[in-house]
């Protein structure tokens, strides 16, 4: 045991004191007639971030805050309305019990059905967060509403918790968790409790007062023992703000129709003499951008990201080449599929928070039975990078099937990213933002 023990000392101080070698990274293949106008993963990051993403985080600061709305960029109150009465309302929340616990008083409940389960409405500024989910030594909104529910913590826990010396806390149960800087308008998470003194006004306030201004709690409503905020949803919906810089329109025109053109007739005269030429000569492996010397497209239309996006609607796919982060034994059958029954581009102006003028921008939005980890932000790098190259509609269709990850673009920055609200009911056409 010991000799093993001494080789695998040597063999990693052996390995650590050779020289680093730089590594290659090889980019996917494509064979379209586009493969020359599409951006590599490095263009397509540079891209994204190249935006005035401040403005996004600001109209998202003052949404949560409740001064804006996301109906502001389409001019549908009625939708807003439509949705905060489905939220506030717990009795009509979809899901169906076995017990009606509506039939039996709060005295007379024992053993399991003594507790007390609150669904919580809120909406938390990504900006401000290092996401949902609680992780030592960062400030998540999990942490922050967890600990804001320590004081609603019935005494057997209580004493539970300080005899292994934890902090008091509650235990909170969300719908879908955010990354690091993605905002949730209503988002909903729930939170039960044996004593039968608290009062939703009480958990309300608590956790508005933990980060004013952060976090803010629309709703809380008593609800069944069987609601489960992420079991018993049916749909989620996403909206992507996307913002376009100072003076820039968001045209294609000519310029991409060219360059296709011209990839078309590169590829027809290599079939025609029977060869192919150095990937060099079109500057695709020389080191350099290729955006800056203006051998590629520098913009889109947003009809055709909203094409792209449409032809993903009533199909159950597998997203796990526009996954990212996810386990290995969830990267094939079902864990990876997903049913989109929205999913749409427009063009949008944001109203102007700090000052100025209003802003330019294109909103993406997207409904499905469930997300993969970072699916949203790559279904959008993918669809602009594909729309600005001139792809067919069927691109992101094709996509699906690739063998690797690196056919789809990098993830777009988490700034513009905002989780509308989580539906319980049938989802209804009608009531999406972009027809």
């Amino acid at each position: 045991m010991i000799n093993f023990i001494k080789l695998g000392q040597i063999s990693r101080i052996f390995m650590e004191t050779q020289p680093h070698q730089n590594k290659v990274y090889f980019h996917y293949d494509h064979t379209d007639s586009c493969k020359f106008s599409r951006w590599t993963a490095k263009e397509s990051y540079q891209y994204m971030y190249a935006r005035p993403w401040q403005k996004v985080n600001d109209f998202y600061s003052e949404m949560v805050q409740g001064r804006v709305s996301l109906s502001d960029l389409f001019k549908k109150e009625t939708f807003l309305r439509q949705i905060c009465a489905i939220h506030h309302n717990a009795e009509n929340l979809d899901y169906h019990h076995e017990y009606d616990l509506e039939s039996l008083p709060a005295k007379d409940r024992t053993g399991r059905w003594a507790r007390v389960t609150f669904k919580v409405l809120l909406s938390y500024h990504g900006g401000s967060f290092d996401g949902w989910q609680k992780q030592p030594g960062l400030h998540t909104v999990q942490s922050i509403v967890e600990r804001s529910l320590g004081k609603f913590v019935d005494d057997k826990k209580t004493q539970l918790l300080k005899e292994q010396n934890l902090p008091i806390e509650g235990c909170a149960v969300v719908a879908g968790r955010t990354d690091k800087g993605v905002t949730a308008f209503q988002q909903v998470c729930s939170f039960y409790t044996w004593r039968k003194d608290v009062k939703p006004q009480d958990i309300k306030d608590a956790i508005n007062d933990a980060v004013p201004g952060k976090i803010n709690v629309i709703s809380v409503a008593e609800v069944s023992r069987e609601f489960h905020p992420n079991f018993s949803a049916k749909w989620r919906r996403y909206m992507y703000i996307f913002p376009f810089n100072d003076g820039e329109e968001a045209e294609l025109g000519s310029q991409v129709e060219k360059h296709i053109n011209e990839c078309s007739d590169i590829i027809y005269a290599q079939n025609l003499h029977g060869n192919s030429a150095c990937m060099t000569d079109y500057g695709l492996d020389d080191g350099k951008d290729e955006m800056e010397t203006g051998n590629k497209p520098t913009s889109f239309e947003v009809s055709r990201v909203n094409q792209l996006l449409s032809q993903l609607e009533g199909k159950l796919l597998s997203y796990k080449m526009f996954a990212r982060d996810t386990k290995a034994s969830r990267n094939i059958g079902p864990p990876t599929e997903c049913f989109v029954f929205h999913a749409r581009a427009a063009e949008a102006i944001l109203p102007c928070t700090q000052g100025g003028n209003d802003a330019k921008v294109m909103c993406i939005e997207l409904v499905a039975n469930r997300f993969l980890r970072k699916m949203v932000r790559v279904l959008v790098a993918t669809a602009v990078r594909e729309a600005a190259a001139g792809a067919e509609e069927d691109a992101l269709l094709k996509l699906m099937h690739a063998t690797c990850r690196r056919a789809t673009a990098p993830p777009s920055p988490p700034d513009g990213l905002c989780l509308v609200d989580v539906g319980y009911t049938d989802f209804n056409r009608k009531n999406c933002f972009i027809s």
